[in-house]
């Protein structure tokens, strides 16, 4: 059975493509997505109930152990430090789980660098899920004020990845 989170990345993709339906079978369930003018309509329907009760609550114990780790090791010092400059900053958020890449290739230039102007549309990286590559559009005209992941770095959704000080 997917994640919860695998759901959502299928949501998502379904969502931004130019299909209108998609069917997914494994294990003795299905999920069937069809779009609906602006909609994206998601149904589950699991065959055999007992592995879904199986494989949702490990993911629940898996979720709150790492809820419990990471802010008593490092969140709490980087939101003191970043909490007075980001007010006035805006966050330019990861839309879904991949993996996060400064340039289209490994031999091309990064799209942007600190220091970099953007518009709206400029594209600022791309996130790589389920091997589609996705360009991450600025959405706001600034300056590129400092990357908060690195090249090649595993992303969750609504991540903030850059700060752009607004124009």
């Amino acid at each position: 059975m997917l994640k919860v989170q695998e759901i959502r990345e299928l949501i998502k993709l379904v969502d931004h493509s130019s299909i209108d339906e998609f069917v997914f079978e494994q294990d003795g369930s299905k999920i069937k997505m069809k779009k609906n003018k602006a909609e994206t309509t998601v149904v589950a329907q699991p065959i055999n109930e007992i592995p879904v009760v199986e494989t949702v609550k490990p993911q629940q114990s898996a979720l709150s152990e790492v809820n419990q780790e990471t802010p008593a090791e490092e969140k709490p010092a980087a939101r003191e430090e970043a909490a007075p400059e980001a007010t006035n900053l805006h966050k330019i958020t990861s839309p879904m789980v991949g993996t996060f890449y400064q340039s289209s290739s490994p031999d091309t230039p990064a799209y942007v660098k600190v220091g970099s102007k953007v518009s709206n549309d400029s594209i600022v990286c791309i996130v790589e899920a389920m091997k589609l590559f996705n360009e991450i559009e600025a959405e706001v005209n600034g300056e590129i004020v400092e990357f908060l992941v690195s090249d090649g770095q595993l992303v969750e959704y609504g991540q903030p990845l850059f700060l752009v000080k607004p124009e």
